[in-house]
C-alpha cells in the first residue's frame, strides 16, 4: 500500500465526500455519485480515479455499468499505524486513573 497516495486522496474534501457517499450507499455509478456532488462529471471522475489509485475505491463492472465500492482496508491500515498507537497510551492512562480514583478491589469494603 502506498500510504502517501492514501493521505493525498484523503486531503481533498470532495474525495472525502465521495467516500462518505459510498459508505452510506456502496456500489454506486458515476451518475448516481454526481447527483450529490457540487462539481462537474469530469471533476467527479478525476476524484474517483485518484481514490482508485489510492486503493480506497474498487470498481466492478456489471454489464455496461461501472459500480464504485468503498475499500476500507487502507483506512484501517492508517488507523492501526497512525491512530491506534496514540490512543492506546491515553486509554491506558484513563484506565489507571479510574483504578486510582476508585481504589483497588482489595481496599473496598
Amino acid at each position: 500500500m502506498d500510504i502517501d497516495k492514501v493521505f493525498k486522496a484523503l486531503a481533498d474534501p470532495g474525495r472525502r465526500r465521495l467516500l462518505d457517499l459510498l459508505h452510506r450507499d456502496n456500489g454506486q455509478t458515476l451518475t448516481a455519485l454526481c447527483e450529490h456532488m457540487d462539481m462537474t462529471r469530469q471533476a467527479v471522475t478525476q476524484h474517483l480515479q485518484q481514490l482508485e489509485g489510492a486503493n480506497l475505491v474498487a470498481v466492478i463492472w456489471q454489464g455496461r455499468e461501472k459500480l464504485h465500492y468503498l475499500n476500507p482496508v487502507p483506512l484501517h491500515e492508517i488507523h492501526e499505524r497512525w491512530i491506534a498507537k496514540f490512543e492506546r497510551s491515553r486509554l491506558d492512562a484513563l484506565r489507571n486513573l479510574k483504578k486510582k480514583l476508585e481504589g483497588d478491589d482489595n481496599e473496598k469494603t
